[in-house]
C-alpha cells in the first residue's frame, strides 16, 4: 500500500474537459502542484453523493485557500459517468479523474473486491500530493467515512 513519502504511479486517467475525452497522465496532473486527491467507491453510490463529494466541493475554497492548487475525486468509473457525476453535484471546483480499470487504484494497494456490487472498486481515502509525494494519507477503514472528509482535510492543513 502506498504510504506517506510515497510517489504515485504514472498511469493515466480519463477526464472529459470541453466535452472531450482527454488521458493525462499522473505527472502532467501533479507536477509542481500540492494537491487533495479524495477517493470513492463510486460515483452516485449513497455516502458518495450525499456526504463525501458534497463536502469537497461545499469546503473547496477554504482547502485551496491553504495553498492547494487543485482538488481532484478519483473512483473506479469511466470518464463519462464521473462527468455526469461532476454535473450533478455542481463540482465545477474538483477534477474528476476516472480509473475506469483500476490500474492506479491497484497500484497503490488501494483497492478492494465489493464482488456482486461493482467487482473491483477503490478504497475511501484522502490524501495530500506535493509535486507527486504523498504527505498526508487518511484511509478509511471499510464502511467507514471518518477520516477522509472535507472537513477533517481542512482542519489537517
Amino acid at each position: 500500500m502506498l504510504n506517506v513519502g510515497g510517489s504515485l504511479p504514472e498511469v493515466s486517467f480519463g477526464i472529459i474537459k470541453d466535452g472531450e475525452l482527454i488521458n493525462p497522465h499522473t505527472n502532467a496532473l501533479f507536477k509542481d502542484k500540492k494537491v487533495v486527491l479524495f477517493a470513492v467507491p463510486g460515483a452516485f453510490t449513497p455516502t458518495c453523493s450525499e456526504a463525501h463529494l458534497p463536502g469537497y466541493v461545499a469546503l473547496a475554497d477554504k482547502i485551496k485557500a491553504k495553498g492547494v492548487d487543485e482538488i481532484m475525486c478519483v473512483s473506479v468509473n469511466d470518464a463519462f459517468v464521473m462527468d455526469a457525476w461532476k454535473k450533478a453535484a455542481n463540482a465545477e471546483a474538483i477534477t474528476m479523474l476516472a480509473d475506469g480499470n483500476a490500474v492506479f487504484t491497484k497500484n497503490i494497494g488501494l483497492d478492494m473486491d465489493t464482488g456482486t456490487f461493482g467487482g473491483t472498486r477503490s478504497l475511501r481515502y484522502s490524501m495530500v500530493v506535493e509535486d507527486g509525494e504523498v504527505t498526508q494519507l487518511n484511509v478509511e477503514d471499510p464502511g467507514r467515512f471518518d477520516v477522509s472528509d472535507a472537513q477533517t482535510m481542512l482542519d489537517s492543513l
